[in-house]
């Protein structure tokens, strides 16, 4: 299921959007971006559909995946 970002309260899709740069990782190379900027990035992908939020039922998480991610 699929959930969009306006569903969520403004503090839990900022905690969830943390915990998947905290866990993915990114790799920026030799250059250190602030999370803040790694935050601004994410939100723009929420919002341009390039990056989803995917609830499973199952194991009752979410999390963040690119469109061309998701199940067909």
């Amino acid at each position: 299921m699929l959930i969009p970002p306006d569903q969520l309260a403004p503090d839990t899709l900022q905690a969830l959007i943390e915990e998947f740069i905290n866990r993915e990782g990114t790799d920026y190379g030799e250059q250190e971006v602030p999370k803040k900027t790694m935050v601004s990035q994410v939100l723009r992908q929420l919002a341009d559909g390039s990056v989803v939020i995917s609830y499973d039922e199952h194991s009752e998480t979410c999390t963040l995946l690119p469109h061309w991610q998701l199940e067909r």
